[in-house]
């Protein structure tokens, strides 16, 4: 099997402009360039990624941790990596972890073995404290708000737009106004709907919120439940517009009108919500995403707020 050595020696040139032409260095004249490139041809050498790397110290690859592969939301954040991933040639390495903490050590360790330059982090199951120490070997960035000064950020202030979305809703004259949340109170997310609940509506009926809701099913699923209490809610809020559109489909078989019987707004904008014309709260995800990618090459630290905006349709 050919090296580097044997490509040098054929072509005429040094070991360092063989590694320069592999690099993509600019300091090498055309004609050796190409005279090196003939003999890497002729000889069908491919580099060993490895050495590569090394030499380079770094591998242009860029690790994103996402607890899903089959979520609006996070495939709308790793569609942002990707737009930016594909402009600028790095590779992006997809990380699931179903949210086991003991996973997600495992990929921040990729760090400390120099297999990725950084790591974008979608969504976490470990505290900071326990994340925190990954990044002296490498570049995190996280797509929520901390303010741990060695994790980077690019993010929405979902907190801002939950308590804006229940103000319309009580605005609008609602007052027994339920949602759906994918995880429990271990998920800051939940945390921050319900404090934004609490602060414009006050205590929260236990029965008002609906736990594990991701897909057009598990909005029926919650329908159900909650359309059938003594007490239905007038207004409900969708973590996602799946979501909302399984809601706004029950609704429809139990004949009630939207928004008149049922307001429903959802998160997003999906396509499924627009074809429905379901209002949502749209948290610009695939910008965060962009961001996230940009602040991960740039090795950068810097907290970077997105705008999230309100999308008014028929469904309020």
């Amino acid at each position: 099997m050919a090296n580097i050595h044997d490509i040098a020696k054929r072509a005429g040139v040094s070991v360092s402009t063989v590694s320069r032409v592999l690099n993509n260095h600019p300091y090498v004249s055309e004609s050796k360039r190409a005279a090196v490139q003939r003999v890497i041809d002729e000889m069908d050498y491919t580099p060993n990624r490895v050495a590569v790397d090394l030499i380079r110290k770094e591998t242009r690859r860029i690790g994103v941790i996402m607890p899903y592969n089959n979520n609006q939301a996070f495939d709308q954040l790793l569609h942002g990596v990707l737009n930016r991933s594909v402009e600028l040639d790095y590779t992006v390495m997809v990380l699931p972890t179903k949210y086991d903490p003991e996973k997600e050590l495992a990929c921040l360790k990729m760090l400390k073995n120099k297999q990725l330059d950084g790591i974008i982090i979608t969504s976490r199951s470990n505290a900071w404290k326990a994340i925190t120490p990954y990044a002296k070997y490498g570049t995190i960035i996280a797509c929520e708000y901390t303010d741990h000064p060695e994790i980077g950020c690019a993010y929405i202030d979902r907190y801002a737009s939950y308590l804006e979305t229940f103000q319309l809703l009580k605005d609008k004259g609602h007052s027994r106004v339920a949602f759906t949340t994918a995880r429990g109170e271990e998920s800051n997310s939940t945390q921050l709907t319900i404090r934004a609940y609490q602060q414009v509506f006050g205590a929260l009926p236990p029965e008002y919120q609906i736990r594990d809701c991701y897909s057009i099913d598990d909005g029926m699923h919650a329908a159900k439940q909650l359309l059938h209490l003594d007490r239905r809610p007038t207004a409900i809020y969708a973590n996602g517009d799946e979501v909302a559109t399984g809601i706004y489909h029950y609704a429809a078989q139990l004949k009630l009108e939207v928004p008149e019987d049922l307001a429903i707004i959802g998160q997003e904008n999906q396509p499924v919500g627009i074809g429905l014309q379901l209002s949502t709260v749209d948290h610009q995800l695939v910008k965060v995403g962009e961001q996230a990618f940009d602040l991960a090459i740039e090795k950068s630290m810097e907290k970077v707020e997105i705008p999230y905006r309100i999308i008014k349709r028929p469904s309020i």
